[in-house]
């Protein structure tokens, strides 16, 4: 083992997320890699593949601190992960899971529950990085990584997915999400109207020497729907096809614009007509990044579609990609609805950053006349206001506040406070 592994040089420095140097949130990241084992030339190449390789969200890690090489470089191992513990309080209408903060699930609080204590450290994380052949055309990535968030702390797969030549097969987040335009949140969900969704998938994407980046997929995507009195839900055949226009800015890597487009087939069988119908959904989006000055950055996205509930945090299997249309007639609509977010942030120092964001979803799912619908979910709107602070390389504090509003369709509404605050740390 080499003297150089007494080096913590690669470390997820700004939160789980310093092996990711496309996102702009991480401040005073290394770029190189320990190597522990094996020969190598350049250890900042193997960091640029390890960040190549690895999804681009900002919890989410990248790089490992440490490498295994093969001999020649004929490939890389890396084996890292973050150990994540929050505290919090909930009132007056306290969120039971201390993980995710969503409007969608804030409840009537009971007389005597109007305040909660949770410790949680579901959002701990070990992952695999390991690319092949990393020096010729032919490279060959796979990342697994694993977390706690299963009932009762049972490992939860996040992400399991091969690439290569530009091809993304296996399981990991929908080409409709863009993970570098979130601002930073303790909370493991953030923006309500975030459009993240893991699935199976077999993506393409290709980017150019220009800025431009392009990608297409098909994809399994979640379906979730409102069934009448007759209808029900049949296995769905067609996948959906998501695609995307990214222009990234060549002076500053903090800026970038996606325009991204799906559509999809969503299939339910009418008993009235005694066939199985299709009704095609759609969405739009705008997402991306801006740098301003030295310390801000500001992050947004807005979408709209009809039949793409499941592509919204706060809807997703709540039934809104198809609602009933009329009573007991056996037709079902693509449900319309739109969500969208602005984030801040600030960077107070390298070691410190603050960021704010406000999101909002709103569905417009009809009443079909046969069940009582006002409480049923209209929209929601979400908060988050942070400060989070490296105390070394590999430990990290955070501090935050969130709020959310859950309204159904008969008008009532209910809201809840979380504080919270975490320690963190790399390995």
């Amino acid at each position: 083992m080499r003297n150089a592994a007494l080096l913590f040089v690669v470390t997820l420095s700004v939160g789980t997320v310093c092996g990711q140097s496309n996102h702009p949130a991480k401040l005073n990241e290394p770029k190189d890699v320990t190597v522990l084992m094996g020969n190598a030339i350049d250890s900042a190449a193997i960091y640029r593949a390890f960040v190549e390789n690895a999804p681009k969200e900002f919890d989410i890690p990248g790089a490992p601190r440490f490498a295994i090489v093969g001999k020649n470089e004929s490939f890389y191992l890396g084996i890292g992960g973050v150990a994540k513990v929050t505290a919090s309080f909930d009132f007056p209408n306290p969120i039971n899971n201390g993980a995710f903060f969503k409007p969608v699930d804030i409840p009537v609080a009971k007389p005597g529950d109007g305040g909660l204590f949770q410790v949680n450290g579901q959002q701990t994380n070990i992952f695999f990085n390991v690319v092949a052949m990393p020096n010729s055309k032919n490279r060959l990535g796979f990342y697994f990584d694993v977390d706690l968030l299963g009932s009762g702390y049972t490992p939860s797969v996040h992400n399991a997915y091969l690439t290569y030549r530009g091809l993304v097969a296996g399981y990991n987040t929908t080409l409709f999400f863009d993970g570098k335009a979130v601002a930073p949140t303790i909370d493991k969900a953030g923006p309500n109207s975030s459009n993240y969704m893991a699935v199976p998938l077999i993506d393409f994407i290709h980017r150019f020497d220009s800025g431009i980046e392009l990608g297409v997929g098909a994809e399994i995507g979640e379906k979730s729907f409102t069934n009448g009195g007759k209808t029900y839900t049949v296995n769905q055949r067609i996948p959906d096809i998501p695609a995307y226009i990214q222009f990234n800015s060549k002076t500053d890597p903090r800026t970038n614009l996606r325009i991204a487009v799906i559509g999809r087939d969503l299939q339910y069988y009418n008993e009235v007509k005694d066939k199985m119908k299709n009704v095609f959904g759609w969405g739009v989006k705008a997402s991306g990044t801006l740098g301003l000055g030295r310390r801000f950055i500001v992050y947004y996205m807005g979408a709209y579609g009809k039949g793409i509930g499941s592509y919204f945090r706060d809807f997703q299997k709540q039934g809104l990609d198809l609602t009933p249309v009329e009573e007991n007639n056996g037709e079902l609509e693509a449900t319309p609805m739109w969500g969208a977010y602005l984030g801040l942030q600030y960077n107070w120092s390298d070691r410190c950053f603050s960021t704010v964001t406000y999101s909002q979803v709103r569905n417009y799912a009809k009443n079909d006349g046969a069940t009582d619908w006002t409480s049923n979910y209209r929209y929601g709107q979400y908060v988050a206001a942070n400060i989070f602070y490296n105390i070394t390389s590999q430990f990290r504090w955070g501090l935050e506040w969130d709020w959310g509003r859950h309204v159904d369709c008969g008008g009532a509404s209910r809201h809840d406070n979380r504080i919270q605050t975490m320690l963190q740390f790399s390995f």
